[in-house]
């Protein structure tokens, strides 16, 4: 899966789409801003972890 983006193409302020815990696996995304990047490593294989200005914390799947 090299089309998930990594942290490098992550920015605070982008609009991603990212899957939610509670929606793995089911291919359920949620599009929003991105107002904190939490993964450390510049690459995970699940999607960089954020969380959006609305709180909600996943995965980017999509920017």
């Amino acid at each position: 899966m090299t089309d998930i983006p990594t942290k490098s193409a992550i920015s605070i302020g982008n609009t991603v789409s990212i899957e939610i815990k509670e929606d793995q696996g089911t291919g359920t995304l949620v599009t929003g801003v991105v107002s904190e990047i939490l993964t450390s490593s510049e690459s995970h294989p699940y999607g960089i972890k954020v969380r959006l200005q609305d709180g909600q914390v996943g995965r980017v799947k999509k920017i």
